[in-house]
């Protein structure tokens, strides 16, 4: 762990300066329970002011949800306390389940109006008149928490999103450049793709999060299109730098080494991505033109010629998708984002903002938490405690907050130590500290050692949960009212309640997901398979955003996961090798209406064998490989075209050239007979 920065004891204190503000005005106001507005700000408190604002406008919302919610099931159910526990587990899982399915920064809205309810609802039941009252009270100091985290956020050195976003989008294009240049001078051309070039598209997947706050900071809400755009290019060039590696990696298995004159402009293009400088439209353009003349001079129909041209045009779509990069990284870090911009890569769309929903997984993390709420609340009837609202209320905020989590047991783990620690520091301030104070100068001097502490910790990604959670509970458990009481016995019953709560979140959690990362890992692999096998079979009517927005989406979700386990077959997987095949399966789909009829029969033939395959594998349930059936019938294919048509069949053969290297890296190459000079038609890929 590093020091705190000047920047985090910033944040630090404009978070308790925006905290000792909530409170005051609620204290002011003779509010109910004024230490929610203190707790309210740590909760959204972000070093970011446009993630303070959206995160404040969402927990306003949530609450408001919540708390309407509570104000009309209390009265409904309140005599029939089973049906009430189900209509609150039922509530709190559906909505999780919900914000799970939403991957902005909007997803709090749901998952807060979830446990908002029990929070609100459950220690009313008591005296269900009240529920109004209590929940009024409870939106407006909230509320009050948020505005005063969102104001001091937005006034006090505010620190824009864009800030951060900059340097997030130089740091990745370095690291994709690097890749680049290992690939173009030979060193990274290999047919499949490192497991730590993978997790490039997790990383570009994890600045989805950054671009959903950016219309909510008035210096960055002109950059959110450009910032969009941005991602899609960015993901698009993954695989493309897969696709290009493989291709050279063929060339120089099966001709011993690279023509001179393509190494050269391979150098060339390596040292403009390297540098990944400002853009050069002078350097981009020259690239093309003697990319250009490669192709021209590229007559011949042998395999390796084909594969050539195939490498060639992908080198030309990543020139002109790195110029797009250049372009609208030096707009949006340098403020030229008005209005429109001029792209340049053209061949087809970049990655659409499609998403890979594992509706099985998340229904079943929200089960769970439905099903452990309503056995908490089962508990509670049972024994007849009178804090029970407590216990349940924080074992449902506990599977609440980690369900996404593959294995949410270490966080509630974390989470039922630091509830510990929380009520240990409210037992001292409310028995050994709170009595001496008898001004509001006093109560800030004594509040600030701990909650400034905490503030330093919140800034730090592997500590800002647990250290948020802390704060709002150390804040909550003192309980401050406008003047001081306290009574040992209910405090020791609601610090067990509170504690309690999580430790039954954790055993619940523990006996019904005891497994980890590997699970999930399978069902993104077979969701690939069969994702393919439709689009193959024509069942997906899909088009290149789509279809790369969904792969992509699923690598960036598997590659983390990949790396937390030791599972042999899994690590094998190549995320970059499915993206190609579908594309290329798209394109024989695209211009198989313009072929002629014998070669459309040969399309139908390699489709058919693809959607077989997958479906073999989705039956088997392993990585089986592909029969030798479907080589034969890829190289049927490449014959036919080369020999019974022209135009749209330069595409078509890219799109084989393409899947026999994604299905058969290894094999030998196949043998296509030469034509007659008059019947040849000029495979010119890069131009089209």
């Amino acid at each position: 762990m590093t020091f705190p920065t000047w920047r985090d004891w910033l944040f630090s204190g404009k978070a308790f300066l925006a905290s000792m503000a909530a409170l005051f005005i609620a204290l002011s106001l003779d509010l109910p329970r004024p230490y929610w507005a203190m707790a309210a700000v740590y909760v959204v408190a972000n070093p970011l002011a446009g993630a303070t604002s959206s995160k404040g406008l969402f927990r306003a919302l949530g609450t408001l949800i919540g708390a309407a919610a509570a104000v009309l099931f209390v009265p409904l159910f309140v005599n029939a306390p089973v049906l009430l526990s189900l209509v609150v587990a039922l509530w709190t899982g559906t909505l999780l389940f919900i914000s799970m399915l939403d991957r902005s920064s909007r997803s709090y809205v749901f998952m807060l109006a979830g446990y908002s309810l029990p929070l609100i609802a459950l220690p009313t039941v008591g005296s269900p008149e009240t529920i109004f009252d209590t929940a009024l009270a409870r939106s407006e100091e909230i509320i009050i928490g948020i505005v005063c985290a969102s104001v001091v956020s937005a006034v006090v050195f505010p620190t824009s999103v864009g800030t951060v976003l900059g340097p997030r989008i130089s740091s990745w294009l370095d690291d994709a450049g690097t890749w680049a240049d290992e690939i173009l001078r030979g060193e990274g051309a290999t047919p499949a793709t490192p497991l730590k070039r993978q997790k490039l598209a997790a990383d570009v997947t994890g600045l989805d999060l950054i671009i959903s706050q950016l219309g909510y900071d008035a210096g960055t809400r002109d950059i959110v299109r450009h910032s969009r755009e941005l991602r899609g290019r960015m993901l698009m060039l993954l695989p493309l730098f897969s696709s290009l590696a493989d291709r050279l990696h063929a060339l120089k298995m099966q001709g011993g080494g690279l023509p001179k004159d393509l190494v050269s402009v391979l150098n060339a293009a390596a040292d403009w991505l390297k540098q990944g400088g400002s853009c050069s439209n002078e350097t981009a353009d020259g690239l093309n033109r003697e990319i250009a003349r490669l192709q021209e001079r590229n007559r011949s129909l042998e395999w390796n010629d084909l594969v050539l041209s195939s490498a060639l045009t992908r080198l030309k779509e990543i020139v002109d998708l790195w110029q797009d990069c250049l372009t609208l990284r030096d707009e949006i870090v340098s403020g030229r984002h008005f209005g429109p911009w001029r792209y340049v890569f053209r061949h087809h769309g970049v990655v659409g903002p499609a998403r890979h929903y594992d509706y099985g997984l998340l229904a079943f993390a929200a089960g769970t938490v439905v099903v452990g709420t309503f056995a908490a609340c089962m508990f509670w009837i049972w024994t007849g405690w009178a804090n029970g609202a407590g216990f349940v209320t924080l074992a449902a905020v506990a599977c609440s907050f980690f369900a996404a989590f593959d294995r949410p047991a270490p966080l509630i783990t974390s989470m039922f130590i630091w509830c510990g620690v929380s009520v240990i520091i409210a037992f001292v301030y409310i028995f050994g500290i709170l009595p001496a104070i008898n001004s509001y100068e006093m109560l800030v001097v004594v509040f600030a050692p701990p909650f400034l502490l905490l503030g330093l910790l919140v800034p730090k990604p592997q500590f800002n949960l647990l250290a948020m959670l802390m704060a709002v509970n150390s804040a909550s458990f003192i309980a401050l009212q406008d003047h001081y009481t306290a009574d040992f016995t209910t405090f020791v019953n609601e610090g067990i309640a509170a504690v309690g709560g999580v430790g039954f979140a954790l055993v619940w959690t523990l006996v019904t997901r005891p497994f980890g990362a590997e699970i999930a890992a399978r069902r993104l692999v077979r969701a690939g398979w069969k994702d393919l096998a439709e689009t193959a079979s024509g069942e997906r009517h899909d088009d290149y955003e789509r279809l790369s927005g969904r792969i992509l989406d699923r690598l960036g979700q598997l590659v983390p996961r990949l790396a937390a386990i030791d599972q042999r077959e899994l690590r094998k997987v190549d995320g970059y090798a499915e993206v190609r095949l579908g594309f290329n399966v798209l394109m024989l789909q695209q211009v198989r209406p313009d072929l002629r009829p014998p070669a459309v029969s040969a399309i139908d033939s390699v489709l058919s064998g693809i959607s077989e395959f997958y479906r073999a594998r989705l039956k088997v349930g392993e990585a089986i490989d592909p029969p030798q059936a479907l080589r034969q019938s890829i190289d049927d294919a490449l014959r036919t075209i080369l020999t019974e048509d022209s135009g749209s069949g330069s595409q078509a053969v890219d799109a084989l050239v393409g899947l026999r290297r994604a299905l058969f890296p290894n094999d030998a190459p196949p043998e296509i007979a030469q034509m007659p000079e008059s019947e040849t038609f000029h495979l010119r890929l890069a131009a089209e």
